[in-house]
């Protein structure tokens, strides 16, 4: 029953690493484009690429503009993929739209940084991915190295899901007290 699956290809902290580092990630985005798309494509699967489209190589932004336009009208399942994103940035974006926005209207606001909306810290954390999408989502967090990711990892994932009791920030219902 699964509908929509997003992923974290590469955030926009990545671009901090070395050189070496992110030529291989923009490379694995090169090769699993390159095997993948026509698998999708027939399979009917939608690509929706979230973040920046600026900053990222020609070739890459190129890849990732095919990949939405080739699957555009597929309706079968919907693939996110999280791609020079950053959930500060994805906010600040947001954010400094509507300043403009409103500047365009005549009226005055200030360019607003992350530092002015969040900070976040933790062992287990989101690691800037999708905060504003992450209200009230249930989190499950696997010692799983991508690569050895599979369908039982998966299928673990979602039986946790199926035993978590949703409340979306309300109360669980107290029992009835009997009234004799």
């Amino acid at each position: 029953g699964i509908q929509c699956l997003t992923v974290f290809g590469f955030s926009t902290e990545n671009w901090k690493r070395s050189a070496e580092e992110v030529s291989d990630l923009m490379g694995l985005v090169r090769a699993y484009v390159g095997s993948d798309l026509d698998r999708l494509k027939r399979e009917g699967v939608r690509i929706h690429i979230l973040g920046r489209r600026e900053g990222l190589p020609d070739d890459i932004a190129a890849i990732v503009d095919r990949a939405e336009q080739q699957t555009a009208h597929n309706d079968r399942f919907l693939l996110q993929v999280a791609f020079n994103y950053g959930g500060r940035a994805d906010i600040t974006d947001a954010v400094n739209r509507l300043v403009h926005r409103a500047l365009e209207r005549g009226e005055g606001a200030p360019e607003i940084t992350e530092e002015d909306i969040i900070r976040t810290s933790g062992e287990q954390r989101l690691s800037n991915f999708l905060l504003w999408e992450a209200a009230y989502a249930e989190m499950v967090f696997q010692d799983i190295l991508w690569p050895d990711y599979g369908p039982a990892a998966l299928t673990e994932a979602v039986q946790e899901y199926h035993r978590r009791d949703r409340r979306f920030g309300g109360r669980a219902p107290t029992p009835q007290m009997a009234v004799s």
